[in-house]
């Protein structure tokens, strides 16, 4: 024994040092090991608890249709309001040259403000027989475009005369040719527009044009209005409810939020963005940019909420580690291939239009039907994968309590949001959602404000919905204690039902997580 410590006094005073940091530090990972690993090796963490657990039947019925309540609400605002569109007919036979079917054809718009957003210019052709049997005919279009100043000068907007190649269809149930698209501008550069239009190779018709009809269409200054009061409205709401989720979850470690609380921190600042607080700058700058900046806004919205769908609905029910090479990236792959797509075609569209207001990729881009037939078969993947998921969630949770309360009420709210949104494309566009005119005529189809209020309104209550439920109740720090996996994630976690009746239940907490008591603890807590 006294060689011993004879041995220690002749130690390197550096080497005992070590040694002693050593042992703390193995100290401190039993203590860690201990703590997440307390009972028959399997990892229980303490959740952020949600509301959702502690709401009964009549709540949950109180939810659902505080939720319709809201959505109905802006729809009969939108019923109200303003028609989106404004058009303006013009009598072409009494322009044109020697009184030419086919033009040249002088067009004068309308007076325009910045108001107005955006300009399409169409063309519907009418046949004078009644009873023509379907047929096409490809023809040519040449297209002049000037801008008239203020001070009443005419510029050229481009010096080359813009010849276009388009279809004339005729259908033998319809009363007219279908409309085509002439022109498009995306943002107003001047008061008043003059165009010029001649259309060649429609000499050969097999029928007789009985008339030539151009269309000028603008969005409703009032309706404008009505966008700005209603984008700032669903703005500070968002705002709102970002800050006071935020705020809920202030006690809880960021670890200890489950799947859902991690994916709404993340969705919520998106679903700013898709309100889109820089709207009113397309007022006060006549450039493209603040248009391509809400369509860029959402998409990746859009895109961030499928990725949301699959996320949770895999992680739900996995326990073990989420990989980022197995687990996110198939995600990240099929909707990144979704948003790609529609963000592609648009900036595409947009560059093109500045330099031609006559280009429209749906008729000019030869691969544009392979561009349409990818997005359909990756949309196609993207919902089998998640019905996937889905299945595979229900099966394996639903003897689970709190795992299959959480997949049952997202499962539930999702359907009701989707079969709205099905139902408004369908009154919108009809059965063909996605026919060539896709892309350049989807705002010409909006027949008033409900429509546009509709979406807007149905994703922002979705959101707040479930911000609300997943939020932590007041006393949510004294109510619960939930399992998560360990690894640290702000997009994901596997996490289990809420454990009552555990030996962590009496346990303090500090900064939301549960700490270890003594008996002499627990018996002064009780006695206070």
């Amino acid at each position: 024994m006294a060689m011993d410590t004879d041995y220690t006094n002749f130690e390197n005073p550096l080497y005992s040092e070590l040694k002693y940091f050593c042992k703390k530090m193995q100290e401190a990972y039993n203590e860690l090991m201990e703590d997440i690993t307390p009972y028959k090796e399997d990892r229980f963490y303490r959740l952020a608890p949600m509301r959702l657990y502690t709401l009964s039947k009549r709540h949950f019925v109180l939810v659902f249709v505080f939720f319709l309540i809201c959505f109905g609400l802006t729809v009969f605002i939108g019923i109200a309001g303003p028609r989106i569109i404004e058009e303006t007919k013009y009598p072409v036979f009494t322009n044109a040259a020697n009184g030419s079917k086919s033009g040249p054809f002088n067009l004068h718009s309308p007076p325009l403000s910045t108001y107005n957003q955006q300009l399409w210019l169409t063309c519907i052709i009418q046949v004078a027989q009644s009873n023509v049997a379907d047929f096409k005919q490809r023809f040519q279009m040449n297209v002049e475009l000037k801008g008239v100043m203020q001070d009443a000068s005419v510029m050229h907007i481009s010096d080359d005369v813009h010849l276009r190649s388009r279809m004339l269809h005729c259908g033998a149930s319809q009363k007219g040719c279908d409309e085509i698209i002439v022109m498009h501008l995306g943002y107003l550069n001047y008061t008043q527009y003059q165009v010029n239009v001649a259309l060649k190779g429609l000499e050969n018709l097999t029928y007789d044009i009985r008339d030539v009809t151009f269309v000028w269409k603008r969005y409703n200054p009032s309706f404008s209005q009505v966008e700005i009061w209603f984008r700032f409205v669903f703005v500070v709401l968002t705002f709102m409810v970002t800050c006071m989720f935020a705020h809920s979850l202030r006690k809880f470690s960021m670890r200890d939020w489950g799947i859902e609380q991690k994916w709404m921190s993340i969705l919520l600042p998106l679903l700013l963005l898709y309100n889109d607080p820089f709207f009113p700058l397309s007022f006060l700058v006549n450039s493209w940019f603040p248009g391509t900046l809400d369509a860029f806004f959402q998409a990746l919205f859009l895109c961030a909420l499928l990725l949301f769908w699959l996320c949770v609905y895999h992680g739900i029910r996995v326990q073990g580690e989420r990989k980022c090479l197995t687990f996110y990236l198939p995600k990240l792959l099929i909707v990144g291939l979704i948003w790609l797509s529609a963000v592609t075609l648009g900036i595409w569209q947009t560059l093109n239009e500045l330099q031609d207001p006559t280009y429209q990729y749906k008729v000019d881009i030869d691969n544009f039907q392979g561009m349409k037939i990818f997005f359909l078969l990756v949309v196609v993947l993207y919902v089998l994968y998640l019905v996937f998921l889905v299945v595979r969630a229900c099966s394996e949770l639903k003897h689970m309590p709190y795992s299959d309360l959480r997949l049952k009420f997202l499962t539930a709210l999702t359907f009701v949001v989707l079969i709205i949104s099905m139902a408004i494309l369908y009154l919108r566009f009809g059965s063909k959602a996605l026919q060539d005119n896709f892309v350049a005529e989807l705002s010409t189809h909006y027949q008033n404000s409900a429509e546009f209020l509709s979406f807007y309104g149905l994703l922002n209550f979705y959101l707040y919905t479930l911000a609300f439920v997943y939020s932590p109740s007041k006393n949510a720090m004294y109510d619960s204690q939930l399992k998560d996996n360990p690894a640290f994630s702000m997009l994901n976690d596997s996490d289990d039902e809420v454990i009552y009746g555990s030996d962590y239940e009496e346990m303090p907490l500090q900064n939301g997580r549960a700490i270890k008591t003594t008996s002499k603890y627990r018996d002064e807590t009780d006695s206070d």
